[in-house]
């Protein structure tokens, strides 16, 4: 009760201003269309006035900011590629959505995952597998953020090989049963609606939509992180819940449903993860040109400029994947491999750039004075989280070699 309450409207927050600029070195903006700039100001605006300020304070007291859901909504970051039929806001492309998880990511990578897993993981596989009714009753109320949702895939002991999976539901006639737990849920302990990934009778995988309210499912959140401390995350639990006939997904099974929309996730993660790391590159740099020492700024010295020079090529390779990717997607030919490619690169690249960042400030870097230690802390997720950093590897070895290494 006490924490319903403590979410249901904002707490006392520090507010810090935002003084970000974002580099641009290739002239990338070039390669973007008018309405896909307007999409990422808008963003950064909100960003700027919603999330930075209170960020900080946010990660110190492990708080999840739960009136910024409908804000998303209002401003269009929930399921941006959804047809404008089921979200007004919908119908942009892919680069827009990217540069939508950029900015949000940038600000901070738990409202990434908010949003991204609203859209990605739950409005995406309801829109393209789920049926008509379905679409018109979830859809519209994800999109303005009336519902949150999560995604139901990975559990206590089946994390990178969800086909291990033990949830499972049986055919009752008039209704499914549906038993099992799924870990590490983004959303979950205030989650509406939950897409949970389950086996028949016949070990075949489905998706349900199991709503908040069915006798039997609960949510209990995890507490203690060290990461994503902004970001909510749960379990998810069926004791003998009774799942209505009509909230099965019917236009997938098997492993390829859940796995479709990771791609969709792991896409937007490659562009988050390049906001971050715009955040720490920054911050060092505006730092290095202020902070003296033995009488001129440390930007003036060689190995920050080399710091800062690493880091800004990083930075344009990275930028350069995510719009050839998005240029993909646009045309339906990204490949997972190619989705993985640039979810591992960048995701490690904005890892590494934090910690340099955090080297250039020396003992201020591990203050919220900062967002370096913030964004290193959530990073050490994001590179975990939708296939490991050596998942995505083995991904690629298999498409390089045509042999997996995933069974003996």
């Amino acid at each position: 009760m006490i924490a319903e309450l403590l979410n249901a409207t904002p707490i006392a927050f520090r507010i810090k201003p935002d003084l970000f600029e974002s580099p641009d070195f290739y002239k990338i903006d070039d390669l973007l269309s008018e309405e896909q700039r307007l999409v990422r100001a808008a963003i950064r605006d909100f960003v700027k006035k919603e999330i930075s300020p209170i960020i900080e304070d946010c990660a110190q007291k492990a708080y999840f900011p739960r009136h910024l859901v409908k804000k998303f909504g209002e401003i269009g970051a929930f399921g941006p590629t959804i047809p404008t039929e089921y979200n007004p806001n919908g119908g942009l492309d892919y680069i827009a959505y990217g540069l939508m998880m950029q900015e949000i990511e940038r600000g901070d990578s738990g409202m990434r995952s908010t949003a991204s897993v609203q859209g990605s993981l739950v409005m995406y596989p309801i829109y393209a597998f789920g049926s008509e009714a379905q679409r018109q009753k979830f859809l519209p109320k994800l999109a303005s953020g009336e519902f949150l949702g999560c995604f139901g895939l990975t559990e206590p002991s089946h994390g990178s090989n969800p086909a291990g999976m033990e949830t499972h539901f049986t055919d009752q006639g008039d209704h499914y049963c549906l038993n099992g737990a799924k870990m590490w849920i983004s959303n979950s302990p205030y989650a509406d609606v939950a897409v949970v990934w389950a086996k028949n009778e016949a070990g075949r995988i489905h998706g349900l939509i199991v709503e908040r309210g069915m006798e039997g499912f609960t949510a209990p959140e995890i507490h203690d992180k060290w990461s994503l401390r902004a970001s909510i995350t749960g379990e998810l639990v069926f004791q003998d819940v009774k799942v209505p006939k009509e909230n099965l997904l019917p236009g997938i099974s098997g492993l390829k449903g859940p796995l479709k929309c990771l791609d969709k996730a792991r896409y937007g993660i490659a562009w988050g993860a390049t906001g971050a790391a715009m955040d720490c590159y920054d911050t060092a740099r505006r730092y290095a040109s202020e902070r003296e020492q033995f009488g001129k700024p440390i930007a003036g010295f060689q190995l920050v400029q080399k710091k800062l020079a690493e880091m800004l090529t990083e930075i344009t390779k990275a930028q350069l994947i995510c719009w050839r990717l998005g240029t993909l997607m646009n045309e339906d030919r990204a490949t997972t491999a190619q989705i993985s490619l640039a979810k591992r690169n960048n995701v490690e690249m904005a890892l590494h750039i934090a910690r340099e960042a955090r080297q250039i400030l020396g003992g201020m870097g591990i203050t919220s004075e900062y967002p370096i230690m913030r964004h290193m802390m959530n990073l050490e997720s994001v590179i975990t989280y939708e296939g490991t950093h050596d998942i995505h590897l083995l991904i690629l070895g298999n498409e390089i070699t045509g042999l997996s290494a995933f069974r003996g």
